[in-house]
């Protein structure tokens, strides 16, 4: 279905249909990216559907110490993001940079075959694997920039995401089955989980390519002081704290089907199905919902999928109950994924100057993660403290708090997405 050449954007022209003409703007570089983040993400999910059931039943740990340990989870990214977007824009090779970081997730999962029953060495292969994502997504996402019209980066990262969604759909399936025939044994999950990762590793090196840039001068190579220059860009200034307000509000996977299976009693086997349903409505949403942003205006599409989560966060503890309930939450919770995952990447991207691209995908990247350690932090404390559907209604609430003030941030940037220029460029 999708019409592409490797290398670069493959131009929107021809004698086909609307239908043909939409994927024919989809580069083979992005289908290869998402190739990529399918099979990492099958690894990936494999492991992180039985987390959270692991962490709070099996180890019997309190909300609030399980907030801590789900914020590093994202929150271990934060460095090695800024890290991974100066190195990529320093040396001008995005794939090498991610190739680094997938090769970290990888091992990482031999790290958790070793860790055993120890909170501590789990702790650190999770804070391992997170850094290997920190490491690689700003040079994946500005990769796909670099690989896509300005005018088509929502259908391109719609896209990306779609195929990603594949693999987190999956995932939890593919551990289910490794479970059934491991006798409901771990260790196998976590080899089966680096071979995949290794072969995602593989699938980048043969099939990924660097994009050319215009080539600057040594004068002209990105210095560390070009971050403090960045944040001076009017568009970055209000895109970074914006990012950073909506991670803040945003409670993580874990809790909202921790939750949910309190709620409904659901049996411990149901658990990593949770994750299912969430990503099949993101798997079938992301690549409308990115081309319908680049109809409308990304702004409004990424609002409209935070709406949607604080909705989730009101239905957990709202008045419906039984199968109704869990298909609101699971949609709706796919919903807000599919309009805001990709979509806010595909609004940065213009905002940002070429040479500075990756580290600023990084910057924002990074903010929305060091708020998000934040958010699960005291959201656990907040349940320990009011219980869960206190806790669950203030989520809700900083949700439309957030919603509202990153409206007035991003006012300026709303524009109609036929006028999007190659200024950043």
């Amino acid at each position: 279905m999708y019409l592409s050449t490797i290398g670069g954007p493959k131009s929107v022209t021809g004698n086909g249909g609307p239908g043909r003409r939409r994927w024919a703007a989809t580069s083979g570089n992005v289908l290869a990216l998402g190739t990529v983040s399918l099979v990492t993400d099958v690894s990936a999910e494999m492991v992180a559907a039985v987390l959270p059931l692991y962490f709070v039943i099996g180890l019997q740990l309190s909300p609030a110490a399980y907030g801590l340990i789900d914020g590093i989870y994202t929150g271990a990214t934060v460095l090695l993001r800024l890290v991974g977007g100066y190195i990529a824009d320093r040396v001008q090779r995005l794939k090498a940079v991610a190739g680094w970081g997938y090769g970290l997730s990888a091992t990482a999962k031999l790290g958790l075959l070793a860790a055993g029953s120890s909170v501590t060495a789990i702790g650190l292969a999770i804070t391992v694997d997170r850094a290997g994502k920190g490491l690689r997504t700003a040079p994946r996402d500005a990769l796909i920039t670099l690989s896509t019209p300005p005018a088509e980066l929502g259908r391109a990262f719609g896209v990306h995401r779609t195929m990603d969604s594949m693999g987190a759909f999956a995932g939890p399936l593919v551990a289910l089955a490794v479970l059934a025939v491991a006798g409901q044994s771990f260790a196998p999950v976590f080899v089966t989980s680096f071979c995949i990762a290794a072969m995602g590793l593989v699938i980048l090196m043969l099939f990924v390519h660097d994009q050319p840039r215009e080539p600057r001068p040594h004068a002209q190579a990105v210095e560390p002081r070009a971050l403090g220059k960045l944040l001076r860009t009017p568009g970055v200034r209000r895109l970074v704290p914006a990012a950073c307000l909506l991670g803040l509000a945003t409670i993580g996977d874990g809790f909202v089907y921790l939750l949910l299976q309190r709620r409904e009693q659901l049996a411990t086997g149901w658990f990593p199905l949770l994750a299912v349903g969430t990503s099949l409505v993101y798997l079938l949403l992301a690549a409308p919902l990115g081309a319908l942003a680049d109809r409308i205006g990304r702004l409004p599409v990424m609002l409209g999928g935070y709406a949607a989560l604080a909705v989730v966060y009101l239905l957990l503890f709202g008045p419906l109950s039984g199968r109704l309930l869990i298909v609101l939450v699971l949609g709706l919770y796919g919903v807000f994924y599919a309009a805001t995952d990709g979509v806010l990447m595909a609004l940065a991207g213009p905002l940002l100057p070429e040479g500075l691209r990756t580290t600023g995908i990084a910057l924002i990247q990074s903010g929305q993660a060091l708020a998000y350690l934040g958010s699960s932090v005291l959201f656990g404390l907040a349940w320990e403290a009011w219980g869960p559907t206190v806790a669950s209604r203030l989520a809700a609430i900083a949700v439309v708090v957030a919603m509202a003030a990153t409206a007035v941030l991003l006012a300026a940037t709303r524009t109609a997405p036929d006028n999007h220029t190659e200024k950043a460029a």
